[in-house]
């Protein structure tokens, strides 16, 4: 696609990568390798599945009191949280990366670093984030720049699964003026994640009599014959490819082995349905309660002899949404992946932090961390890092903190 920046934009990114200090800082973030590494190493170590994050945020602030910031704390959402203070006369900016990870505790063993690849569960997503955050911090610190805008630091709390961007949802409810938000999470530096998927996991749960399998044959309607009635009916919708649209049954369960010869008063399907259209996720979950609707119906009609009913509940919820593909900070965006030699590619979508304040109306991006060449196979036993090329993340988290923040005296904010 054809994309030119605004001359403001511009003009910001160019006078703060031609700054002494700039260049040094990105120097520096460089040749700090070995201690990004080591910290990494050492984070991924300190499980986090989510809702249980507290031993990692307890790290993460102490981090951040040795970094020197200010109102350094574990929130009542269980997000780790430190401030660096600007001049008051700017934009307060948050940036993160989330603490949680998708395994559950005793799943880590043990940090394998062979070839320059680190291989352990959780060691890029979200650790390396976390560990971009302190990088950011480092380099503000040892080139002595004074922002203009307060920055909040974080490693929020769940993120992943069931805890549905919970930790940043919760924080964004409480601190409304937010005026720019940087997320760090997934792989390459060249993602232009600036889009928000809108995202609904949901349970529903249908009810019977029950009864003996031969006894009560006939005489009753089976809960799990219209919970696999509901799963068929979901398998054949049809949904589009853009905006995209997708779903996905991801837990069927009814009865036990002790009940093996029972018909079941109770069956469950858990399913997700994303979107990157509000209004395409709306219209597919209105059709998938109509179908639940349907299953009972014609399980009951199938029998005759008593009622299938259903409930349904939301367990994530969250908006889709997106920015002007030129709003200042996906220009900034655009602008600092040139800089540092990538080539800039804009992504459909998203499921990230990133979601609610882009929801709220905050400007925000979701930036990489690392290598996007390289097969990460993360939310896996297999999970893997690779060390050539990662610190380029944080430099490019470096540059949108400043553009976002301004320096004070020398560069006013994108925002």
């Amino acid at each position: 696609m054809s994309y030119v920046t605004s001359d403001k934009v511009k003009s910001i990114i160019n006078a703060i990568t031609e700054m002494e200090e700039v260049k040094n800082g990105l120097e520096f973030i460089k040749n700090e390798e070995d201690l990004q590494i080591k910290q990494q190493c050492e984070l991924v170590l300190i499980e986090a599945p989510t809702g249980d994050e507290l031993d990692r945020a307890n790290w993460m602030v102490k981090q951040f009191e040795a970094l020197g910031l200010t109102d350094c704390h574990v929130d009542e959402y269980k997000n780790a949280i430190g401030v660096r203070k600007g001049t008051g006369n700017g934009k307060k900016i948050v940036v993160e990366g989330h603490m949680d990870t998708v395994f559950p505790r005793g799943s880590v063993k043990e940090v394998k670093i062979e070839n320059g690849i680190i291989h352990c569960p959780g060691i890029g997503d979200d650790t390396r984030g976390c560990i971009a955050v302190l990088g950011v911090i480092r380099v503000l610190n040892a080139m002595n720049i004074q922002t203009e805008g307060d920055i909040i630091f974080m490693g929020t709390a769940r993120e992943e699964g069931m805890g549905g961007l919970g930790g940043i949802r919760d924080f964004m409810s409480y601190n409304p003026d937010i005026d720019g938000y940087i997320n760090i999470d997934g792989g390459g530096v060249g993602g232009i994640v600036y889009q928000a998927t809108g995202m609904k996991t949901c349970e529903a749960n249908f009810y019977g009599k029950g009864g003996h399998a031969m006894g009560a044959f006939g005489k009753v309607a089976n809960p799990l014959n219209a919970a696999a009635r509901a799963v068929a009916k979901i398998a054949n919708l049809q949904v589009p490819e853009d905006p995209k649209t997708i779903f996905c049954v991801s837990n069927f369960h009814a009865g036990n082995d002790a009940g093996i010869h029972a018909i079941v008063q109770k069956a469950t399907i858990k399913y997700n349905i994303r979107s990157n259209s509000q209004e395409e996720l709306n219209k597919l979950d209105r059709k998938i309660l109509a179908i639940l609707a349907e299953a009972c119906f014609e399980e009951t009609a199938r029998w005759g002899m008593d009622t299938i009913t259903f409930d349904q509940k939301y367990y994530v919820d969250v908006p889709a949404g997106t920015l002007d593909e030129h709003n200042p900070i996906v220009e900034a965006d655009y602008e600092t992946i040139k800089y540092l030699g990538f080539e800039p590619e804009f992504m459909k979508g998203g499921a990230t932090n990133a979601n609610m304040p882009i929801g709220a109306g905050v400007p925000a991006v979701c930036l990489g961390m690392g290598r996007s060449d390289f097969d990460g196979k993360v939310h896996t036993l297999d999970e893997q890092f690779r060390i050539e090329g990662a610190y380029k993340g944080i430099q490019h988290a470096f540059l949108m903190t400043l553009a976002c923040a301004g320096i004070s005296g020398k560069t006013e904010s994108v925002l």
